[in-house]
């Protein structure tokens, strides 16, 4: 069988990218078996606006604290985080998050077997925390979530993307 991968935009051309929740090792492991993880990492590094929820947010980190064996990043956002931080599936939970850049008071965040961030480098900001842990992150064009906002009503994390993805357009 003939696996082949599908074509990114150049550098230069329009395009964003969500990078939702989900098994953020099988994800891994799929963008290196079907060639994308360094086209990925290419138009990360051009500046291309994405946006990661929870495993999207592991993927877009520098580097995982604990990774499973052949988990790679695409990178994007100078920051080291957990898997799992907040722990196993039947731990996960809804909380109320105050996120920097959002007016409208708190967002509802759905935390899923969730990573929380260890640290952040100089660039990265961090725009949320939730029980002194960083759950929310921007550097650039780049923008990460540990949460699922997709699973309320509530579209202002969503809307901050657009908005990002309209600055560099």
């Amino acid at each position: 069988m003939r696996v082949s991968a599908c074509r990114l935009r150049a550098p230069s051309g329009r395009g964003s990218l969500v990078i939702p929740g989900g098994e953020s090792t099988t994800m891994s492991k799929l963008a290196v078996l079907f060639g994308m993880m360094e086209p990925l990492r290419e138009r990360v590094r051009a500046g291309m606006p994405v946006y990661g929820t929870c495993a999207g947010m592991i993927l877009l980190a520098e580097k995982i604290l604990d990774p499973r064996s052949g988990q790679e990043t695409v990178g994007g956002i100078d920051m080291i985080v957990r898997r799992n931080a907040f722990g196993r599936q039947n731990e996960s939970f809804e909380a109320a998050v105050e996120v920097a850049g959002i007016d409208g008071g708190p967002v509802e965040g759905v935390f899923i077997r969730a990573p929380w961030v260890e640290s952040v480098g100089a660039e990265a900001e961090v725009i949320a925390e939730h029980g002194g842990h960083i759950v929310a992150v921007r550097q650039r064009n780049v923008l990460a979530t540990s949460f699922h906002p997709e699973l309320t009503g509530d579209h202002r994390v969503h809307a901050l993307f657009v908005e990002m993805v309209r600055a560099v357009k």
